[in-house]
């Protein structure tokens, strides 16, 4: 059994626990990743899948499968995520000791303390 359950949160909806204890830099997740062309971007943004989104590159934008799309946000999160180009894989590692139990979160501008406005808050 991987390292990630999911469950209902009780405060916004679904989201990623730990399933035993993880240490700092333990990669977590490895999620497939469909690229979508920047050119693709304005049928994209009137979906669904728009929430679930994840910069690739300058331009382009990647669909994420697996767990990757499901982490919720946090200004303060306790893992990280890095593009995996040559895997066509977003990968996800534990930024600390993390406990059984405990939320898993990014912060979903990218950077580990950008607090900057949510770029799909932005958007709308």
């Amino acid at each position: 059994m991987g390292p990630i359950i999911l469950k209902d949160t009780g405060k916004y909806g679904r989201g990623l626990f730990a399933s035993r204890d993880i240490n700092k830099d333990e990669l977590i997740e490895v999620s497939p990743a469909v690229i979508s062309p920047n050119r693709e971007w304005k049928y994209l943004k009137k979906t669904v899948l728009f929430y679930y989104c994840f910069y690739w590159g300058d331009d382009d934008t990647a669909i994420v499968l697996g767990l990757g799309s499901l982490f919720n946000h946090s200004y303060t999160p306790n893992i990280t995520f890095y593009n995996n180009e040559e895997n066509s894989s977003v990968d996800f590692y534990a930024l600390l000791d993390i406990k059984e139990g405990e939320e898993l979160t990014i912060n979903y501008n990218g950077e580990i303390d950008d607090k900057s406005p949510l770029w799909f808050n932005v958007l709308e």
